[in-house]
């Protein structure tokens, strides 16, 4: 029981919530009080609700846009095909469906991307080419034009003397 307390515990510090431990025993988080059930509506609701779930928004006409979703999405063959209003559910559709396409895409293109990197660090190394290197020849060509630099300097001021 001291196992169970400890986890309990350490579950309360990180923020997590135990509901019931043991048959007699419960730990309650923020409140005390007994939680109150709620009473069921009568079933008389029950046929305007009916009445309600057959009514539907007429359409959504769709954007420029919306109709190449929807054609790439494979809903339609061609822009002729799509009706002047289209159900939100469809469009949402489609959409999500490009979505998950556009992220296949995206991952195939990073890990393409990733293999022409390590294929051209190889030919880079066959090269004995490294980023150690050309850093080291960027900072030597910058201390060779910074001397000029100060020996150009040097040069003027003796002359204005």
């Amino acid at each position: 029981m001291n196992f169970v307390r400890s986890r309990l515990s350490i579950g309360n510090f990180i923020g997590q919530r135990c509901r019931q431990v043991t048959e007699t025993w419960s730990h309650r988080g923020m409140c005390n009080k007994p939680q109150e059930v709620k009473a069921e509506p009568p079933l008389t609701t029950a046929p305007a609700q009916a009445t309600r779930a057959g009514f539907r928004v007429p359409g959504y006409r769709p954007s420029g846009m919306d109709r190449r979703i929807l054609i790439w999405a494979g809903r339609f063959k061609t822009a002729d095909q799509i009706p002047e209003f289209v159900s939100f559910e469809m469009i949402d559709a489609a959409r999500n469906k490009v979505r998950v396409k556009i992220c296949y895409m995206m991952m195939a293109a990073t890990i393409g991307a990733c293999l022409v990197m390590v294929i051209m660090g190889k030919r880079a190394a066959g090269r004995h080419e490294s980023l150690t290197k050309q850093n080291m020849e960027k900072k030597a060509r910058w201390r060779e034009e910074l001397e000029k630099e100060r020996e150009a300097a040097v040069a003027l001021s003796e002359k204005a003397q």
